[in-house]
């Protein structure tokens, strides 16, 4: 159990940093890469009134997403709350589809019925994208118990924001984790402003929110989320005391966004929260400067590769922001659809309604 280290340590150095290929380690850059520049796009369009709703950005944390999601096998699942975009696309998730959703076209991850805050691909073992402050914590547990209750080597990563740590039905979960020694890692993406309150407004800490976790017996650490080789270092603890003990684990990543709650958030610049805050963490915090510049003193990167991986991915962010729009709307007839997973595939349990019990 502990807070963020007060002595400078080199993660780069932590066994599952160290045995990265370049090619992998570029391969971390250009998911972060790949993250921002969808966002990006996404704001583009948002802003030019091609998609309705909310859009809750995650640009400034993409270190986070992409560090997790690297270290997981086949029986890890991922659950996250509504800023959900970086946590899909780490998953494997291809622009288009994810593009589409937002445009609430019948070709996006959802039919287009789900929009920003409800991306999900149960193929790549990714469940969402939920808009309930909160509300993903239980299902995340959920799956944990699957995986034990199955008898597989897997972790649920949940992840939730530090708005979310005050919700009532995540102490439950914790309970739950601890009682049954389920494979849960609930991790916090503290970006420091819940929606729009501070966090020494809203939230007594001692060291840090992830602490609470002691109450449960869980083990907890505090960690820097713009560091992808911290991320990487410490999420791998927690998927081995998982994997191996079927513990839980709270971890609580440091980090912050560089737009509002949502688009929507107009008084997050110059309101609750400076101007010039936000540019010190784009100037000085930025997960994707750091990694770019460490590679690049680690001589696995130049900046003439950088800029083409941009390039690149600046191009699929246009592609997928042009099929969205030439993708069709959602027919009348679809509204019926894909309402309950039991009726629309035709099971048994689905003409019946007998799911667990016989006669």
């Amino acid at each position: 159990m502990t807070a963020a280290a007060s002595t400078p340590v080199d993660y780069a150095k932590a066994p599952v940093n160290a045995r990265l290929t370049s090619e992998e380690k570029i391969s971390l850059l250009h998911e972060m890469v790949r993250i921002r520049r969808f966002e990006q796009t996404a704001l583009k369009f948002y802003s030019q009134g091609k998609m309705g709703g909310f859009l809750h950005l995650y640009i400034g944390q993409e270190s986070i997403a992409v560090g997790t999601v690297s270290l997981l096998g086949d029986d890890d699942h991922v659950i996250t709350a509504y800023r959900d975009h970086g946590h899909a696309l780490a998953s494997g998730m291809g622009m288009n589809e994810c593009m589409a959703e937002l445009y609430g076209k019948a070709t996006g991850c959802s039919r287009g019925k789900g929009g920003s805050m409800h991306f999900f691909a149960p193929d790549k073992n990714y469940w969402g994208g939920h808009g309930i402050v909160g509300g993903q914590t239980p299902l995340g547990l959920g799956l944990a118990y699957g995986i034990k209750y199955k008898g597989l080597k897997g972790a649920s990563l949940c992840f939730l924001g530090d708005g979310a740590v005050n919700q009532g039905c995540f102490y439950e979960c914790l309970n739950m984790a601890s009682l049954f020694d389920l494979p849960a890692i609930y991790i916090i993406e503290n970006n420091k402003y819940s929606m729009g309150t501070s966090q020494d407004r809203s939230s007594v800490v001692d060291k840090c929110l992830a602490q609470r976790g002691e109450a449960f017996g869980i083990e907890w650490e505090q960690a820097d989320g713009e560091d992808v080789y911290e991320v990487r270092a410490t999420t791998q603890k927690a998927l081995d005391r998982a994997h191996n003990e079927s513990r839980p684990t709270v971890i609580e990543f440091d980090t912050y966004r560089y737009y509002g709650h949502s688009v929507a958030d107009a008084k997050h610049k110059g309101g609750y929260r400076k101007a010039e805050e936000i540019e010190k963490y784009k100037n000085e915090h930025d997960p994707i400067r750091i990694f770019k510049n460490r590679l690049v003193a680690e001589k696995v990167l130049n900046e003439e590769q950088y800029e083409a991986i941009d390039a690149k991915l600046k191009a699929e962010a246009n592609e997928s922001a042009q099929f969205a729009d030439e993708s069709a709307p959602p027919t009348v007839e679809s509204i019926f659809e894909d309402v309950y997973y039991e009726v629309d595939h035709k099971t048994e349990a689905g003409k019946t309604g007998r799911f667990f019990f016989s006669d």
